[in-house]
């Protein structure tokens, strides 16, 4: 059950919910408990008239003296995953029916944290998609939202907490939207992790959200690169980047965004297209979203059956092409999504299967994995390897290795799509 509450009443201890959507606000999550009289003021300094809050999960030591009433029920954000729902006894517990309540607690909390990071994608591919449809006809307003879609995302990956790298379920929507979003979020993300300085972070992000612009120009057929395309064809497809220049400068793009996307084919070793230029006359936001566009064409290729598992891409990218890529760059990537990336399929040292659900850049070699157990009756087990030092991955695995439970429980994806959270799925065991 939640009350509403007006924004002057709002007091600290209060768990809120934001309903405008993930981009309207500031806040890493739409639904939190209120820390600090900063948080305060910046939510009154929203506009709302009235917003919503859980008496329930509220931490005050006695009701507020507020205006709040109890309001109509509606549906209620995804419960931010830091907080699961604990049931304390008094009474000694068994150990098999702790580990029980504790599965399911971390289970709880996995499924929270993937639907609000889902959310939050598909709001973010929705943004985009307006400012695709203005680039035509409204070149300023696209630009105007396309800085601002960007702003909104640095404004959540620049705190004082580490992010972890998700990978989501089936994307959603037109693969267009889905690859902007996936090069823009991982592109942040390193350039986070390589400590770029916030206005050249936002240049990149603009940039990164529109780095394939003019493939708008392109017919269906070339959109995408395909081995069979004619010479005509191919030439045609590496023209979307002139087209995607001419579109920014219409719209006044800053040069950091122009950049970015006149460079996002380039490579490191001059073999990238449409100039052949090198590394020292790339860009570091340049070098950034090429090598991340670079690994998402390998992960979603145009045909389907030739994606390469992320591990897989990961590995090609290091083995077979490290000199297309800055060294710097590409060492920081690894060390953010790890040896085996959001979305790998493994096999643990234990022989169970799993997919990687999340990677902490801190703890690269010890990311969070959802494993098939045969024990579990077709449901899914949630592990923190960190938390399991007698337990490792010892292989990389593609779909079609799986075993057929295996395939079922884990749900390969045919598409990568990643996101980001503000943690990874938190210690439950401290919290029951």
């Amino acid at each position: 059950m939640t009350s509403t509450v007006e924004p002057q009443d709002l007091r600290i201890g209060m768990f809120i919910h934001l309903d405008g959507g993930w981009m309207s606000h500031p806040f890493p999550l739409s639904s939190f408990k209120i820390s600090s009289e900063e948080q305060i003021q910046t939510i009154r300094s929203l506009g709302l008239k009235k917003l919503r809050w859980s008496p329930e999960r509220s931490d005050l030591p006695t009701e507020p003296a507020t205006t709040a009433k109890a309001g109509d029920e509606a549906p209620v954000p995804e419960a931010p995953p830091q907080e699961p729902i604990v049931v304390i006894s008094s009474a000694p517990e068994d150990p098999a029916a702790r580990a029980r309540r504790l599965a399911a607690a971390r289970a709880e909390a996995e499924a929270a944290s993937l639907r609000v990071c889902e959310r939050q994608y598909q709001e973010a591919c929705r943004d985009l998609r307006r400012v695709n449809d203005a680039i035509g006809g409204e070149p300023e307003r696209a630009r105007a939202g396309a800085q601002a879609l960007a702003r909104a995302l640095l404004d959540k990956m620049l705190i004082d907490a580490e992010l972890c790298v998700r990978v989501l379920g089936e994307p959603v929507g037109d693969r267009h939207s889905a690859h902007a979003i996936n090069v823009t979020v991982v592109s942040l993300l390193l350039a986070r992790a390589l400590k770029l300085s916030e206005s050249d972070m936002a240049d990149l992000g603009t940039g990164a959200l529109l780095h394939d612009m003019g493939k708008i120009e392109l017919p269906d057929r070339v959109r995408l690169p395909h081995d069979d395309f004619t010479s005509a064809e191919a030439s045609l497809y590496r023209d979307h980047v002139g087209f995607g220049i001419t579109q920014g400068r219409r719209m006044g793009l800053a040069p950091g965004a122009l950049l970015v996307v006149a460079q996002h084919h380039e490579l490191a070793d001059g073999s990238g297209f449409p100039k052949g230029v090198t590394a020292e006359r790339m860009s570091v936001g340049s070098r950034i979203v090429s090598l991340v566009n670079y690994y998402d064409n390998l992960c979603n290729a145009a045909t389907p059956s030739k994606s390469l598992t992320p591990h897989e891409a990961l590995s090609r990218m290091f083995a077979q092409s490290r000199n297309k890529f800055d060294a710097t760059i590409l060492s920081g990537f690894i060390h953010m999504m790890g040896i085996y990336p959001p979305g790998s399929l493994v096999q643990l040292s234990d022989d169970r299967y799993a997919m990687v659900t999340s990677v902490n850049s801190a703890r690269p070699l010890k990311p969070h994995v959802r494993v098939c157990d045969p024990t579990r009756d077709g449901r899914a087990l949630h592990l923190n390897l960190e938390e399991c030092p007698d337990l490792g991955i010892r292989r990389s695995l593609r779909a079609s290795q799986l075993p057929a439970r295996a395939a079922e429980v884990l749900a390969p994806r045919q598409r990568v799509a990643y996101f980001f959270d503000v943690s990874a799925t938190p210690t439950v065991e401290e919290q029951l």
